[in-house]
Formats: C-alpha cells, sequence, structure tokens
C-alpha cells in the first residue's frame, strides 16, 4: 500500500518523507528510506496530528508545497496528486502556491447516501445533503500555512480541519470514487482486483 501511494506522489514531489507507527506498538518489519525509495522514514506519534507534525520536521524548510497523503488510500492516482498542486497554483503553469487565494487544496467527492442524524439509538434526524462531500487525500498545503495550522497543537482527522481553525481558505478540486479508504480486509482484495483489472486492461 506505502509503495503504491510513493510511486504516484514521486510523479510530483521533489522529496518524501514517510511517517510510520513506531515500532514497539506493531509487528510490521522496520524499513529503510533506502528501501522504500524516499527521502526519510520517521516515526509518528499517538494521534494522526503528531504524526503529521513528526513529518512535518523532517521537511525541508524551504519547501513551498507539501503534501499529505494518508496510505490507506493506495489507489490515488499521479493525475490526483497533480491536481491538488496545480489547483494550489492557481493556473498549474507555474503559479505560486497560494497566490490565487487558497492556502489549501483537497479532493472531495459528493455524497450519495442519506444522512441521519441519531441519539441513544434512535433517528433524530434526516441531513440535507446539499453542500455536503466526503473528504480524501492526497491534499496539498502552502507549506508556511501548513505549518502556522500544527503549531498550535491542534487535533483534527485531517489537516485541512485545521487549516479552517485558522480561518484559512481550502479549496476543493473533484475527487476519484476508487481512491477509497482500505479500513477492513476485504478492502485490500477489492484493491488488488481493480490493480489487477488495470494491467489487464493495459
Amino acid at each position: 500500500m506505502v509503495a503504491w501511494s510513493i510511486t504516484a506522489a514521486r510523479t510530483v514531489a521533489d522529496g518524501i518523507v514517510v511517517v510510520v507507527p513506531d515500532p514497539s506498538t506493531t509487528s510490521a518489519p522496520t524499513v529503510s528510506a533506502d528501501e522504500m525509495g524516499v527521502d526519510q522514514v520517521v516515526t509518528g506519534g499517538a494521534t494522526r496530528s503528531l504524526s503529521v507534525r513528526a513529518g512535518l520536521a523532517a521537511v525541508p524548510m524551504e519547501a513551498s508545497v507539501i503534501i499529505i497523503h494518508d496510505a490507506s488510500r493506495p489507489l490515488a492516482s499521479a493525475s490526483l496528486f497533480a491536481s491538488v498542486v496545480q489547483a494550489l497554483a492557481g493556473d498549474g503553469a507555474g503559479g505560486v502556491p497560494g497566490s490565487h487565494g487558497a492556502d489549501g487544496v483537497i479532493p472531495v467527492l459528493p455524497v450519495a447516501d442519506t444522512l441521519k442524524r441519531i441519539v441513544a439509538g434512535k433517528v433524530s434526524s434526516t441531513l440535507d445533503r446539499e453542500g455536503i462531500v466526503s473528504v480524501q487525500t492526497p491534499q496539498a498545503f502552502v507549506a508556511a500555512t501548513l505549518r502556522a495550522a500544527h503549531a498550535g497543537g491542534g487535533e483534527a482527522t485531517d489537516d485541512a480541519g485545521l487549516l479552517e481553525s485558522l480561518g484559512a481558505t481550502v479549496r476543493t478540486v473533484p475527487g476519484e470514487p476508487r481512491n477509497f479508504k482500505l479500513t477492513h480486509p476485504e478492502d485490500l482484495a477489492v484493491a488488488h482486483a481493480l490493480i489487477r483489472s488495470d494491467r489487464a486492461a493495459r
């Protein structure tokens, strides 16, 4: 899963930092940066935000754009990585990141399911889906704004949430239906099937 994500990220990134769980908390083998084909491998923290901050500390300060991606979404295409980076630049042709008013760009999909609010095991209301989207990664950010958002030590389920707390502007691009999050064992089987289908079609 990580290797698939690295391959896509390499199409737009000058450098890659992989954040891994604390070796003492997992049975996964320890892998070096050379073995993974990345610039650095660092140990994450107890929460997502702490792990991102560990990764940020390893990113050179001269980086102007930072992309955050979850390896649990290994089917994100190279095109999606390019899409968020180009949208952050504004014109996709050498624009200055953030110059058109965006501090971050995230891929989203419209919500197709009916959404209900549950209280004490009972339906209390049906939510209006208008303007409601599901969020994916990769997410691209103006580096200085992302660092400022994390400087406060806050927690969020994605980095765009921390930017929102600063009042920063986060824009969206269309996500990819196949860029789903691998959460359950059967999700991995679906991902493998999609990969095999892609290869067979070539």
